[in-house]
C-alpha cells in the first residue's frame, strides 16, 4: 500500500542531500523510522521513488537523487534586506538564499537553484540555497512618473518605482525610444537589470505615455499598468463588436425554449450595469420549488478564435478598481446586448431545477433560452421586501412580492441544506472606497450582505452545483472550479495552535473534512479568538482555481463545482457555456470529446493566473485608497481590533477595515517578546499582551500613500491586559535584533507565500471570485 507522505518525505531526504548516497537503514535513521514494518515501507516507497525516475540505485545498492533532478527550480521572494527564499516544493520548507546568493533575483522571479546547506533533520527551518539562473523575469517593464535630475548617471532620466516590491531600485531611462517631459506617467521596458556592476538599478527604454501625475485616476492607472492588465481594447476589436447587432434577431431564436412569460428578474447592485444573471422561482403542486437561473448567453455573441474572444481571454476576467471597471468585454456586449436589462429581448443559457423541502435538486434541465426581464431589481429594494417589509418597495412590486417571498423560503431552505453536508462560511467585511470626482477617497464604508444578496448567491451556487455535476456524469472534457483538500501538515499545525488556545479540536488532520472547520468556527463564534481563529484557518485552506478535472469544493463541501453564473466578467464561465452549446448541438461522443480535450488545461491555468492578477491589482488599489484616505486623518484616535501579531509588531483593524501597523521599534512602554505558542507579544516587565481579536485604541502617526502604508501607535498602553504568556526563561536573557525585523515580518524560512496577499495573510481563497463574490 503507497504512503504518499512517507514517499514525500523520503524524496525531500534524497533532494536536501542531493551529492549523498544513501542505505535504506540510514534514511531509517533520518526519518526516525524503525521496526521491520517501517523498513519495508521505506523500501517499497524507495523502490517507487526509483519508478518515477526521482531515485537512482548505485552500484553498491544505496540510494541517491536522480542527477537529473538535483537542479531545482522555484519562485524567488525577496526581502528588502537584501535576502530571500525560493519556494521549489509543495512540502518542503523554502530555502533561504543569503544577500550574496540571489545573483540579484527580483521578486518573483523564476530561478534556478542549488543547495548549499542541507536543512538540518527535525528542524522546522528549510535549507540554505544558491540561486544559479533566472530563467524568467516577473517583471519585464515598469510604470512610475518621469524625472530629471543631477543625479542620472549619465542617462537621460528616471521612473520613480512606487510598486513596493522593488521601489528600492533606481530606474534610469536610455536616451533612447520615448523622450519623456518631468511629470509625464510612463511605462518602460527593463533592458538591464540589478546586477554585479550596477546592484541598486535598472535600465530602460520608455515606451508608452500613459498620463500626467496631476491627472485624476493616474494613480490607479499605475497600478493596472504595473500588473500588465490590458487597459483599452485594440480598434479592430471594437470595430468587430460594432458589427454584432444591438437586438435579438429572427434568426437567433430558432431552437431556444421561449421563457418570456415566466416572471423573471435581475437582482443586482444599485450601480452594476453588466446584468448576466436572471432568477425566477415558484412552488410546485408536489411541494418542491421551481428555481431558474438564466445567465446571458455570451458565447453565443463571443465565437471561437475571434477578435473579441481573444482579446476575452488576454484579460481572462473584469477588474474592479475602486472608481471604474476594467471589462473583459467590450461595453458594446458587456453593457448592450450581452446584459439582461429590464424589458429586452435576450438570449440566455438556462439551468432550471426542481428542489425539495431539503434543499436536494431532484431535477434539472440545462438549455439554451430566450428571455425578457420583468424588472431590474436591487439587493435595497429586495431587501426592504424580504426584510423590512417595507410598504412602498412592497406596493411598488406588488406582483413580484410572492415570487420574492418563496425565494425567501427557497434560500434558506439552500442555506440549511450547504451548512448541513459542512460548507464553511467566512462571513468577511468587504469595504466601499467612496471618492470624489478627482478619485480622492472621501469616505468607507462597509458592504452590508443583506438576505438579497445572500439568496442570489444561494441560487448561484445550486445553479454552479447542476452544471458541473451535470457535465461530470457526462465523462466529457470540461472546466472546474476546484478548491483542493488543504495540506495535512497545515491542517496539523493549525490543530496544534488551537490546542495552546485551550481550543479542543476533533478531526484527522490526514482526512480533514469542511464539517470539522465549519465546527472549529462554530465553536469560536462571538468569542474574542474568532479572529484570529478565522485568519489561522484561511491561512491553512489551498487557494481556489480553475482546472479540467473535478477535484471538488473544499469551502463549499461541494463534489462538483463550476463557474457558470458570470460569462459577462469571467472567461471560464464563457468557455463552460461554449462547451455546453458544443456537446447539445454536436452530441456526445469519442470524436466531440476529442475537440476541447487538449486545450482546457491551458485555459484554466492561464485564466487562474489573470485572476489572482485582478485580485492583486484590486488589493493593491484598495490599499492605496485606504492609506491616502488616513492621511486626511493623522493624528486622530481609532478604535480596532489586533488582525495579527508578528515577531515586528502588531497589525491593527479599524471597523472601516483600514489595517495598520504599530511597528515594535514604538511600543517603548516595555520590552516586548513575541511567545510564537499564542501568537502574542507580552511585555517582559509588565505582562501587557498583545494578540489577535484584541480590541484596542490607536493613534494614526504616519502614512505612506505610495507604498500604501499606515502607522499607529497605541494609546493608553497601561490599559493593556497581561496575562502569563512568557516563559519564565525567555525573560532572563534579552535579544535585541528582534528590533530590527523588517516591516513584512521575513524572519524566518520557512516562509508561506500563501499568506502573500497582503500584509497579514488574509485571502478569500475559498470564495473563488472577485467583484460581486456573493454570487461565486
Amino acid at each position: 500500500m503507497q504512503d504518499n507522505d512517507l514517499k514525500n518525505k523520503i524524496e525531500n531526504v534524497l533532494r536536501t542531500y542531493p551529492e549523498n548516497v544513501f542505505t535504506v537503514e540510514k534514511i531509517a535513521d533520518v526519518l526516525r523510522y524503525h521496526g521491520s514494518a517501517a523498513f519495508k515501507l521505506i523500501v517499497q516507497e524507495l523502490a517507487g521513488l526509483e519508478r518515477d525516475g526521482v531515485a537512482v540505485v548505485t552500484q553498491e545498492g544505496k540510494f541517491q537523487l536522480n542527477p537529473e533532478k538535483q537542479k531545482l527550480s522555484g519562485i524567488f521572494h525577496a526581502n528588502d534586506k537584501g535576502f530571500g527564499f525560493v519556494a521549489y516544493d509543495d512540502l518542503a520548507p523554502d530555502a533561504y538564499i543569503a544577500p550574496d546568493n540571489t545573483m540579484n533575483a527580483l521578486n518573483g522571479d523564476t530561478v534556478d537553484m542549488e543547495i548549499v546547506r542541507p536543512a538540518q533533520p527535525g528542524s522546522d527551518k528549510g535549507p540554505e540555497g544558491k540561486v544559479t539562473a533566472i530563467t524568467d523575469r516577473k517583471y519585464k517593464r515598469v510604470v512610475g512618473p518621469f524625472t530629471k535630475s543631477d543625479d542620472d548617471n549619465g542617462y537621460y532620466g528616471q521612473v520613480k518605482l512606487t510598486d513596493k516590491k522593488i521601489a528600492k531600485y533606481q530606474f534610469y531611462i536610455n536616451d533612447v525610444g520615448l523622450h519623456p517631459t518631468p511629470g509625464e506617467v510612463i511605462t518602460a521596458q527593463i533592458t538591464e537589470y540589478p546586477n554585479a556592476k550596477h546592484p541598486d538599478y535598472m535600465v530602460g527604454i520608455a515606451d508608452e505615455v500613459i498620463g500626467s501625475v496631476d491627472d485624476p485616476g493616474i494613480d490607479i492607472l499605475e497600478i493596472v499598468y504595473a500588473h500588465n492588465i490590458p487597459a483599452e481594447f485594440p480598434e479592430e476589436v471594437l470595430q468587430a463588436a460594432d458589427t454584432i447587432p444591438d437586438h435579438v434577431t429572427e434568426a437567433e431564436k430558432v431552437g431556444r425554449e421561449d421563457i418570456t412569460k415566466q416572471n423573471l428578474v435581475t437582482i443586482d447592485g444599485e450601480s452594476s450595469k453588466d446584468l448576466d444573471d436572471a432568477v425566477t422561482a415558484w412552488k410546485l403542486p408536489n411541494g418542491n420549488y421551481h428555481l431558474g437561473v438564466h445567465i446571458a448567453d455570451v458565447s453565443h455573441y463571443v465565437k471561437p478564435g475571434s477578435l473579441i474572444d481573444k482579446e476575452a481571454f488576454r484579460r481572462g476576467t473584469s477588474v474592479y478598481l475602486t472608481d471604474r471597471v476594467i471589462p473583459m468585454l467590450p461595453r458594446r456586449l458587456s453593457n448592450g446586448i450581452c446584459s439582461l436589462n429590464e424589458g429586452e429581448l435576450r438570449l440566455c443559457m438556462s439551468c432550471e431545477m426542481e428542489i425539495d423541502p431539503s434543499g436536494n435538486i431532484i431535477k434539472h434541465r440545462i438549455h439554451p433560452s430566450l428571455m425578457r426581464s420583468k424588472a431590474r431589481m436591487t439587493y435595497t429594494a429586495v431587501n426592504k421586501i424580504l426584510e423590512s417589509h417595507d410598504e412602498k418597495t412592497m406596493n411598488q412590486y406588488k406582483e413580484l412580492v410572492p415570487m420574492f417571498e418563496q425565494m425567501g423560503e427557497l434560500h434558506k431552505i439552500l442555506y440549511k441544506h450547504r451548512k448541513a453536508r459542512g460548507a464553511i462560511d467566512f462571513d468577511d467585511n468587504e469595504a466601499e472606497i467612496i471618492v470624489d470626482e478627482k478619485g480622492h477617497p472621501i469616505d468607507i464604508k462597509l458592504r452590508v450582505r443583506g438576505l438579497a444578496e445572500r439568496m442570489i448567491e444561494s441560487f448561484m451556487l445550486a445553479a454552479n452545483e447542476t452544471v458541473a455535476k451535470h457535465y461530470y456524469e457526462k465523462h466529457v472534457p470540461f472546466i472546474y472550479r476546484v478548491h483542493e483538500t488543504p495540506d495535512a501538515d497545515r491542517i496539523k499545525t493549525f490543530f496544534e495552535t488551537l490546542t495552546a488556545f485551550g481550543i479542543t479540536v476533533k478531526g484527522d488532520p490526514e482526512h480533514v473534512q469542511p464539517k470539522t472547520m465549519q465546527n472549529i468556527l462554530k465553536k469560536v463564534a462571538g468569542k474574542p479568538e474568532e479572529m484570529m481563529v478565522s485568519v489561522m484557518l484561511l491561512r491553512s485552506l489551498k487557494q481556489a482555481r480553475y482546472a479540467d478535472q473535478s477535484l471538488g469544493h473544499f469551502g463549499l463541501a461541494a463534489p462538483f463545482y463550476t463557474h457558470f453564473t458570470s460569462p459577462i466578467r469571467r472567461y471560464p464561465d464563457t468557455m463552460v457555456h461554449r462547451l455546453i452549446h458544443y456537446y447539445q448541438d454536436n452530441g456526445i461522443n469519442s470524436e466531440t470529446k476529442k475537440k476541447y480535450a487538449t486545450v482546457l488545461d491551458e485555459i484554466s491555468t492561464t485564466t487562474s493566473e489573470y485572476e489572482r492578477r485582478a485580485v492583486d491589482a484590486e488589493r493593491d488599489t484598495d490599499s492605496m485608497k485606504k492609506a491616502e484616505y488616513m492621511n486626511d486623518h493623522l493624528g486622530e484616535e481609532f478604535d480596532g481590533v489586533v488582525s495579527s501579531v508578528m515577531k515586528f509588531g502588531l497589525f491593527v483593524e479599524l471597523p472601516n477595515t483600514v489595517e495598520g501597523l504599530v511597528h515594535i521599534s514604538r511600543m517603548d512602554d516595555d520590552y516586548y517578546q513575541y511567545v510564537e505558542q499564542f501568537m502574542a507579544l507580552v511585555g517582559r516587565n509588565t505582562r501587557r499582551t498583545y494578540k489577535m481579536g484584541q480590541p484596542i485604541r490607536v493613534k494614526v502617526v504616519n502614512v505612506d500613500v505610495e507604498q500604501s502604508a499606515v502607522d499607529f501607535d497605541v494609546v493608553n498602553p497601561e490599559e493593556t491586559p497581561t496575562s502569563n504568556m512568557l516563559p519564565k526563561r525567555s525573560y532572563q536573557h534579552r535579544d535585541n535584533n528582534h528590533r530590527n525585523n523588517d516591516r513584512h515580518g521575513h524572519s524566518n524560512s520557512n516562509s508561506n507565500n500563501f499568506h502573500s496577499n497582503n500584509r497579514h495573510g488574509k485571502s478569500n481563497n475559498s470564495r473563488g471570485g472577485n467583484h460581486n463574490r456573493n454570487k461565486r
